[in-house]
């Protein structure tokens, strides 16, 4: 039967969050609340949030989801799409003149 409580192993879960610079604060501060969390880094160039620590995954997306903000767990297509947008960025700053 698996245990779905808080775990004995470490470990780090990349999950994708809409956000704008405000909300950066907001997830850290949502997640400083959450037992078991020792690390959070946010890229928020690419939406990006890595936690590290012994919560379990559906209780960190649980905490995010709680305070209003869409969150999802990281995919590699995420890091396809966040590279197109860097991309897409980059060529929409180009001026010919």
């Amino acid at each position: 039967m698996p245990c779905f409580g808080k775990s004995n192993q470490k470990k780090t879960i990349e999950l994708k969050v809409e956000m704008v610079a405000l909300h950066e604060k907001r997830v850290r501060k949502c997640l400083s609340k959450v037992k078991g969390i020792e690390k959070v880094e946010v890229e928020a160039s690419i939406q990006k949030v890595v936690v590290t620590g012994y919560a379990h995954r559906n209780k960190i997306l649980k905490a995010l989801r709680r305070v209003g903000l869409r969150a999802e767990f990281w995919s590699p297509q995420n890091e396809i799409l966040s590279a197109y947008a860097s991309a897409s960025l980059m060529i929409n700053n180009f001026s010919f003149f």
